[in-house]
């Protein structure tokens, strides 16, 4: 069972926050506020924050200067996981992974089957990895990042959390980009 060693140091993570809206402003940007709210609440640093529209190329090459960027260690989106023809964020994403976690999308399903049933099936929520940065997909509703951070990633974003958590395989995730 999963827990909270209380034994083991903290350790900030510094995430950026993507919303992928066509409509949405900084102003009614309810979806972001709300990781926001969670990244800073949880002892988080919020390395950054955008707004782009549901534009598959502009969304990959914000992941990936965020990617480049030392100073960033995790990226959320919010938007855009959906099935409409303008829904483009887990298409971006997957443009930029070198590696899918692909049981984030599985685990995210379960959760959202507790609070909307079946309806849960129309998210197409995702994480992966890439240089070394974990990015994650969510929904473009207040309650589904909600439930993602409180579920899920503040969680694994916790280096106290056992058995295991991401920040503690934070080190080694581009081990691969440093091997001869």
């Amino acid at each position: 069972m999963s827990r909270i060693d209380e034994n083991r140091p903290f350790h900030p993570v510094r995430i950026a926050v993507l919303t992928v809206s066509d409509t949405r402003t900084p102003e009614d940007d309810k979806s972001g506020d709300t990781l926001v709210g969670r990244i800073e609440g949880a002892g988080h640093t919020l390395a950054d924050r955008a707004i782009l529209p549901d534009d598959r190329a502009r969304v990959a090459e914000k992941l990936r200067d965020w990617c480049a960027d030392a100073e960033i260690d995790a990226v959320l989106t919010t938007g855009g996981t959906g099935l409409t023809g303008r829904d483009v964020t887990v298409e971006a994403h997957r443009d930029v992974y070198e590696k899918e976690i692909e049981a984030f999308g599985t685990v995210f399903t379960v959760v959202s089957m507790k609070k909307i049933g079946t309806s849960a099936v129309q998210s197409r929520a995702c994480g992966g990895v890439s240089n070394g940065t974990y990015l994650f997909a969510l929904p473009g509703s207040p309650g589904a990042c909600k439930d993602a951070w409180d579920e899920i990633l503040a969680f694994q974003f916790d280096a106290r959390h056992r058995p295991c958590n991401f920040v503690e395989i934070m080190p080694r995730l581009d081990e691969h980009l440093r091997r001869k």
